[in-house]
């Protein structure tokens, strides 16, 4: 796959360039640039991203930041047994459990939610840094709400992080995961309490809870140009004064237009 002149590979972080030493130096360089390109593209190019990752790994398959790579390019495009099976692998060759709480969720995506409980119980949780503590309990919640069991769901995300008022790099998505679920137990001013919250600690927009907070107040956005259109033909239609048509006829044409859509909706 072709890498845009503008990528060196320098740009990949200094831990995964270490492990990249082991390689030749041009395969290193080779393999640098493609998981740049992974990292660039997997938000807004999923299948892109996923691409360059399989040129990485048949490259490196014995580098564990190639494998942790080719794992979340999998997991951006759904393909979590894929996906699993390569954080597997990196967390062989690491031995650190940093990559537990995506794990449980690829189990999530393979429709084994009691699997991804399990692994929240395990004893692995303990080893996790705090942003993976919470990581893991958005996933337990999710399993719980996989599970249909909404109330569980609420009692997983009530933790001290939660309660807590400082803005710590998770608070937003754990305060949305939390009006989420309420909202789906159908605590709808409770839910509206947290979306509230959770757009407080949404400073770089990772969540739509401004919207879903907008759509609880029943806010409607109206698309500017759409508006705009609509003024340019009702000034065309004041044009059209010297027309001989009979405007019964035309609301009788608006009422029959409306009955085929209510058809067309039954």
């Amino acid at each position: 796959m072709p890498i845009p002149e503008d990528v060196t590979g320098d740009e990949i972080d200094k831990d995964v360039r270490q492990e990249l030493q082991s390689l030749p130096k041009t395969l290193a360089e080779d393999v640098a640039k493609n998981l740049v390109m992974v990292a660039r593209l997997i938000d807004e190019d999923p299948e892109g991203a996923y691409g360059y990752s399989r040129v990485a790994l048949r490259l490196a398959s014995r580098v564990a930041a190639v494998r942790e790579a080719a794992g979340f390019a999998a997991y951006a495009n759904q393909k979590y047994s894929e996906a699993l099976a390569e954080f597997r692998a990196a967390r062989r060759m690491t031995g650190t459990v940093d990559l537990w709480p995506v794990m449980a969720d690829c189990e999530r995506g393979l429709g084994r939610p009691e699997k991804a409980l399990d692994m929240a119980g395990a004893p692995e949780v303990q080893k996790l840094d705090k942003a993976g503590q919470v990581e893991m309990r958005l996933v337990a919640a999710g399993a719980r709400r996989d599970m249909d069991q909404l109330d569980a769901a609420i009692v997983t995300l009530q933790s001290p992080e939660l309660a807590s008022n400082s803005v710590q790099p998770w608070t937003a998505r754990l305060r949305y995961a939390y009006a989420d679920a309420l909202l789906a137990a159908g605590r709808e001013s409770e839910a509206r309490e947290w979306f509230a919250k959770a757009v407080e600690a949404d400073r770089d927009g990772s969540t739509d809870a401004s919207d879903r907070l907008a759509e609880l107040d029943g806010v409607e956005f109206v698309d500017a140009l759409d508006e705009t259109e609509n003024e340019n033909d009702g000034e065309n239609e004041g044009d059209n004064t010297g027309d001989d048509e009979d405007p019964r006829e035309e609301s009788a044409g608006s009422a029959d237009a409306t009955a085929a859509q209510d058809d067309d909706k039954d």
